[in-house]
């Protein structure tokens, strides 16, 4: 079940949110804790009839895992744990690739069979989810779960389920027992839910048809206006794709009484790639950083140790999302361009590089800080504009023809003319400004400043206040109309990060 559909939004959430809300409060939070295990596995399979045990099988071992490290902390244990949680991921998700990979340098009498196994929705997100658990208790940033119904709540609550944001436990573990649902909470999750689904339905799935269509051509076909046009839509349909899922996931959590950290900070507006991870699925860049990068050393251990580190990290970055050399490479390309910027090949803007060294005193000129910080922008889109087409090619040779195609080095060096043009109506191009404000922090300036009550000055001179929250109600309903209306009309495609 996906969170825009008419299922979820016409049956599932309504329902299970009234009877989350009606039920005893504080001192009943088992029965409501009871009712989202419940709601959350039928939410599971409804997608997945058959991997829900596997689903239930990954808690309880990881639940068994963390009782033996709460006894007794043991790098035993924490290794298997480790073991286990990546063997699985390996199975489902890379098995298949490793044996085509494997039968690419063998000869062909030595081929091995090339498994088909399909792969489960969320095991990548709700693996890291429990993984992340055992670690914690070993390392004592965490207490061990001896509750199984509440460490299932914790993997399996399903606004995060499918495709995050990857949530720590000892970031939600006192919100399991206690936790108040209030008519603000589930008002301003409503509020937080609807302009998630508005970024999907009404921006994104806009954007998914240039992208899905250009990226379908023949390389002949592609020509420089097309490759542009599909990459630039790719460009703005994976963030308002997943920035939209990460805001009705926490629009959930809220109307729960569940606080979920931000997983996405204007990315496009970051000023070098450092930044834009900084800014970008914020889940998994930290989960990566505490579980792999600072175990491996992090910039503890030299210069040329931590540039090694990060290239690793990204590396296993780019392998997470998927079991396809394009996504190495991707991970690869971000990795080389962090190594060029720390080692001051790219001299992309930092607040440390404008204190220190030659920099400093461009840093010091407001105007030339300005422009340095411009320009690093746009490198910094740039650069993961041609990261993202490296992510959304089937193929390395795809990505390559592709990227030939948007510099002029096609098949036929064109400019592809026909396939671009339905994509530059006037209505295609008003939802790229619309995508283009929305990925600034000018709408939240705008709704900061607008939502609740504003000061106005009345003909007397004196002043009063008047409630806006009407204004954004209306605006909310108007939006979901909307998306409900765009969902009936056929045009919806499923969310990216559900095949990761």
């Amino acid at each position: 079940m996906e969170f825009s559909s008419f299922a979820f939004l016409s049956f599932f959430l309504p329902a299970v949110l009234l009877l989350h809300t009606v039920l005893p409060g504080k001192r009943s939070m088992a029965l409501k804790n009871a009712l989202l295990i419940i709601a959350s596995i039928l939410f599971y399979t409804y997608g997945e009839q058959l991997y829900v045990i596997l689903l239930l099988v990954s808690v309880a071992v990881n639940y068994f895992l963390g009782l033996m490290l709460g006894r007794k902390k043991s790098k035993r244990v924490v290794g298997m744990a480790v073991v286990l949680n990546i063997s699985l991921l390996f199975v489902f998700k890379y098995l298949g690739f490793a044996a085509t990979a494997l039968n690419m340098a063998l000869p062909a009498s030595l081929h091995v069979p090339v498994p088909e196994i399909r792969l489960p929705i969320g095991i990548s997100f709700y693996t890291f989810q429990a993984l992340s658990y055992v670690i914690d208790v070993y390392r004592g940033e965490a207490e061990s779960q001896r509750s199984f119904p509440r460490l299932l709540l914790y993997i399996s609550f399903f606004p995060q389920l499918i495709a995050g944001p990857i949530i720590k436990y000892r970031d939600v573990a006192d919100q399991i027992t206690d936790r108040r649902v209030t008519a603000e909470g589930i008002k301003r999750g409503s509020f937080r839910f609807i302009c998630g689904l508005g970024k999907k339905v009404l921006i994104s799935d806009v954007m998914a048809l240039a992208a899905d269509t250009v990226f379908s051509l023949a390389p002949g076909e592609v020509g420089v206006l097309a490759a542009w046009v599909g990459s630039i839509s790719y460009l703005f349909q994976i963030y308002f794709d997943f920035s939209g899922y990460s805001d009705m996931a926490i629009g959930l959590g809220r109307m729960f009484g569940f606080e979920f950290a931000e997983n996405f900070r204007y990315p496009y507006t970051a000023v070098s790639i450092q930044d834009f991870w900084h800014r970008w699925h914020i889940s998994l860049s930290t989960w990566f950083r505490e579980y792999l990068y600072i175990p491996l050393g992090g910039n503890r251990r030299g210069k040329v140790r931590t540039l090694l580190n990060r290239c690793i990290v990204f590396l296993a970055t780019g392998i997470w999302h998927g079991a396809n050399w394009t996504f190495l490479f991707w991970g690869a390309y971000h990795g080389a361009l962090l190594v060029a910027e720390s080692t001051g090949v790219i001299p992309a803007y930092s607040k440390q590089r404008q204190e220190k060294g030659v920099w400093a005193a461009v840093g010091s000129n407001r105007i030339l800080s300005v422009l340095w910080k411009t320009l690093s922008r746009i490198y910094t889109i740039f650069a993961v504009l041609i990261g993202f087409v490296l992510f959304r090619a089937d193929t390395i040779g795809q990505a390559g023809e592709f990227l030939a195609a948007m510099f002029g080095f096609g098949a036929d060096g064109g400019v592809g003319y026909a396939a671009a043009v339905p994509f530059l109506s006037p209505y295609h191009i008003f939802i790229l400004a619309v995508a283009i404000i929305g990925s600034t922090p000018l709408p939240h300036m705008l709704w900061t400043r607008f939502f609740g009550a504003a000061n106005i000055t009345t003909e007397d001179g004196s002043t009063a206040k008047i409630r806006l929250e009407p204004i954004m109600m209306a605006a909310s309903v108007a939006v979901l109309v909307l998306c409900y209306m765009s969902l009936a009309s056929g045009s919806y495609s499923p969310f990216i990060y559900f095949r990761f």
